[in-house]
């Protein structure tokens, strides 16, 4: 029997459907794109030298300023992640990020938006309109909702997504670091704000020993046991000590100043007081370097995640050189004349596919492909390099704990010899045995050790403080970021499948 004249359409149809997708599938498959590829590969900690994790690591908390136990800096540490003005230009590019995921997954779904368009037009007498329509002015009319969806073979959508999310994940590890980095310049500040005070107070105590001394000194002046020459050498001596509480004031006052900045205030609340080093304690840092404290490093993550974003642009890219698929389709009303524009007669529909290959670009999209492959060595060779410089400056910072220490343990010695040797001359002048002269060259080297154990004990607290920074200061990667590799050879810059969706 033979087949009737419908199923002969759709037979023939479907015949030509199959063979235009033959056709498309064969003019895919010789999209050139052979050569272009990443180059770079991710850094390996255990290259770099550093040894695995045995067992639990010694990982700063998060709140790892609280160990120094004073409970004013704690307050003025969490009035800073409140109101610092960087952290919220920070959270605003995590938002922007944000929107961008959204974009990424629209695409994903079809696209409707309705039009209305209204014109009065005159036809041409010359065109293909015949008379009457030809020659006259007509009102048009058309009334519908048009529809796309662009249906994704070649990966486009997910490699825009995979971007889109890699942004995200890095806005927000670089939003962490910036938390990471607000905190501890805020424990510096306040420490530099307590070295210049207990500076202040040295001053003082000081100035307060030169007036006891300068009054002995007039004494003795009196009894005729020494002359002028003693009692002005002393006088300079204290005019000097006096300049230098007036510069310490003004240190006082830039370091009150440096800390408001940071809380986001033009200056600090009357009943902040200035601390004391002597009041903080003492900061556990560890004292060997592990594998596992790179993925506690919020830059580092950041860095990660920027690579992860290339890679998918890469699949963007390399998505354009195969066949752009949409199915389109739109219904409403359409008429010569506004009176008959929602009328039934008026109604019109229309629905079908459009195909769309590149087949001659003169080579734009190789020139895409290498430009977004090179983003990826890009981004790679900067994450290596943050984390090359995040081991200098771990390693850094630990050698100037180390260091520090011993220097305090030489200086106590060296105080210590000073201060007998200051008591012994101003016995000996006392007693009339010894100069003022020994006097002045001993108490120069007592002050000199007394501001040198100051500046120790907070390049001490600083060096711990850095340290503990260099480690993480107590940034945990979520598990989305841990199971990030954090080395692997990129050889087509195809991304990841790690990003959640």
């Amino acid at each position: 029997m033979k087949p009737s004249q419908p199923s002969s359409f759709l037979a023939a149809r479907g015949t030509r459907l199959v063979a235009a997708a033959a056709t498309l599938a064969l003019l895919a498959a010789c999209a050139d794109t052979q050569g272009i590829r990443p180059q770079a590969q991710l850094t390996d900690a255990a290259a770099l030298g550093l040894p695995a994790s045995q067992g639990q690591s010694l990982a700063p908390a998060a709140d790892w300023w609280t160990a120094l136990g004073d409970p004013q800096l704690d307050r003025l540490v969490a009035q800073a992640l409140a109101g610092n003005p960087n952290l919220r230009v920070a959270a605003a590019r995590v938002a922007k990020a944000r929107s961008a995921e959204v974009i990424a997954k629209s695409a994903y779904y079809p696209q409707v938006n309705g039009s209305l368009d209204l014109n009065r037009q005159r036809f041409s007498e010359n065109y293909i309109y015949p008379a009457p329509l030809g020659g006259s002015v007509q009102n048009l009319g058309t009334l519908q909702l048009n529809g796309g969806w662009e249906l994704d073979f070649f990966g486009k959508h997910e490699g825009a997504l995979d971007a889109a999310i890699g942004q995200i994940r890095a806005a927000e590890a670089e939003a962490d670091a910036a938390r990471v980095l607000l905190a501890a310049n805020v424990v510096k500040a306040y420490v530099q704000w307590a070295r210049v005070n207990d500076q202040y107070q040295l001053a003082q105590r000081t100035l307060s020993q030169r007036q006891s001394m300068l009054q002995l000194v007039q004494d003795r002046v009196k009894a005729g046991l020494d002359n002028q020459l003693e009692v002005r050498q002393n006088e300079a001596n204290r005019a000097d000590t006096r300049t230098s509480i007036a510069a310490l004031e003004q240190q006082q006052f830039a370091a009150r100043n440096a800390l408001a900045a940071l809380l986001g205030q033009p200056r600090l609340a009357d009943d902040v007081k200035p601390p004391q080093l002597s009041q903080f304690k003492t900061l556990t840092v560890p004292t060997e370097l592990h594998a596992d404290w790179l993925a506690r490093r919020a830059d580092i993550s950041a860095a990660r995640w920027r690579v992860e974003a290339a890679k998918g642009e890469v699949q963007v890219a390399r998505a354009q050189f195969y066949p752009n698929i949409n199915l389109a389709a739109f219904l409403g009303f359409q008429s010569l004349g506004f009176d008959n524009l929602i009328k039934g007669g008026s109604f019109q529909w229309g629905v079908g596919p459009a195909v769309r290959l590149p087949i001659f670009e003169a080579g734009k999209l190789r020139a895409n492909l290498a430009a977004k492959s090179a983003d990826v060595d890009a981004a790679i060779e900067s994450y290596n390099a943050a984390v090359i410089d995040a081991m200098r400056e771990t390693a850094d910072q630990a050698q100037a704990v180390q260091s520090v220490a011993r220097q305090q343990q030489e200086q106590a010695h060296a105080l210590s010899a000073a201060e007998a040797a200051w008591d012994i001359a101003q016995q000996r002048y006392k007693a009339g045995l010894g100069t003022y002269l020994n006097v002045l060259s001993a108490e120069t080297a007592v002050l000199g050790q007394r501001r040198q154990q100051v500046d120790l004990a907070a390049q001490a607290v600083s060096a711990q403080i850095g340290l503990t920074q260099a480690m993480g200061g107590g940034w945990q990667p979520t598990a989305e970021e841990a199971a990030l590799p954090a080395a692997q050879a990129v050889s087509d810059g195809a991304p990841s499948q790690t990003a959640a969706r």
